[in-house]
């Protein structure tokens, strides 16, 4: 509301401004816009002043009450409590970023809210304001999207719901994704940056380690190296201290060819032991309990295909390139409104994402400006 005043050329002194509470009052009048969260109806309730009725409601970020709240119900309540008492020109305004699934719970409530002869629905997108407000930045990473992912562009910067495919990350492609040992000059692998190393553990299911670094030289994460091993497609499993000897000698390895300590390891926060076991026989690298969201690695993993940032090495990695080809959402959850992963052929993707969300703030820089946060 602030950065609206400042927009409108008007001069902050002619509000009194507040927090807390988190309020603005033009002074002239005395309107007020008041600020709450809501974490149930209770929340704004407390606002309602008999002498001063609400005339205008703005609900934000109103997919966060589906995802978390009592969505449709929650929402109808609010607008109840507000509209109660008031003679006439009262508003309710609903804002929201379309999720990418159709059938996501926002989206068929405001299917059903454009049927009520009292509901206005407007969808705008970033072109249908002043361009001094966004930014070259800005434009300049949309149209940067536009160009390597019109899909993905669609949605993000569009605001269109596309739908979503059932294969994760379909933006991967062997022709842009992959590299080959040979392409990659002794001289460049020296040049390696920080280098670091996403595990996922199973105790039937396979564990497995990827190794990436950031390569300065061309911006990009650079897939370095791959460690899988399947108990039961080997016909024994390996104890933690296995595995950690084996992270030893994995480590050993990559820190001889590419002349630099191994930075990070980011293990699978389920696996306390192998953590444990891990810092013990390599105690000069910090062993970090991964941060596991998946939406949000995902989410991560994604952006650095799609603009490109994220190469693969083609002889070291197979099994994380098989699994990119194969690693899906649920069909029934989508029809639901929800992606929910498949739990089959994840044990690279967990790899790669826990690696992705640990260093982030060493390879988001990479990315255009406007896609360096985790706004969707």
């Amino acid at each position: 509301m602030i950065r609206g005043i400042n927009r409108l050329g008007i001069s902050k002194k002619k509000f009194y401004i507040t927090k807390p509470p988190m309020e603005i009052t033009y002074n002239k009048y005395g309107t007020t816009m008041y600020f709450s969260g809501s974490d149930g109806i209770d929340d704004t309730k407390g606002i309602i002043d008999e002498d001063k009725p609400i005339k205008l409601v703005i609900v934000d970020e109103a997919t966060e009450f589906f995802d978390d709240g009592e969505g449709e119900e929650e929402l109808a309540n609010i607008e109840a409590t507000f509209v109660r008492g008031n003679s006439a020109g009262f508003q309710m305004i609903y804002l929201y970023n379309p999720p990418k699934n159709p059938n996501a719970p926002i989206n068929q409530w405001c299917k059903k809210m454009e049927e009520r002869e009292d509901c206005i629905h407007i969808h705008t997108d970033y072109r249908d304001v002043p361009e001094e407000w966004l930014g070259q930045d800005l434009i300049d990473t949309a149209h940067e999207m536009e160009k390597n992912d019109p899909k993905m562009y669609r949605w993000v910067w569009l605001g269109e719901s596309i739908g979503v495919d059932d294969l994760i990350y379909y933006m991967f492609s062997p022709e842009i994704h992959l590299y080959d040992d040979e392409e990659y000059l002794e001289e460049s692998r020296k040049a390696i940056g920080e280098i670091g190393i996403g595990v996922d553990y199973g105790q039937r299911n396979p564990t497995v380690y990827e190794a990436f670094g950031i390569d300065y030289e061309n911006q990009i994460l650079r897939g370095l190296d791959e460690y899988y091993y399947s108990g039961r497609d080997e016909g024994k499993q390996k104890s933690p201290s296995e595995y950690a000897q084996d992270m030893k000698d994995f480590c050993n390895r990559l820190e001889k060819e590419f002349d630099r300590v191994v930075s990070f390891i980011f293990a699978d926060p389920s696996a306390a032991g192998l953590i444990e076991e891990i810092r013990r026989v390599v105690p000069h690298i910090p062993v970090i309990p991964a941060q596991n969201d998946v939406k949000l690695g995902i989410s991560r993993v994604q952006k650095l295909l799609s603009f490109q940032k994220m190469i693969i090495n083609r002889q070291r990695q197979k099994m994380l390139i098989k699994e990119m080809g194969l690693y899906q959402y649920d069909p029934k959850s989508i029809e639901k409104g929800k992606e929910v992963p498949v739990k089959e052929n994840d044990h690279c993707e967990d790899s790669c994402r826990y690696l992705c969300c640990g260093m982030w703030s060493q390879i988001s820089y990479m990315l255009p400006v406007g896609e360096r946060g985790d706004g969707d």
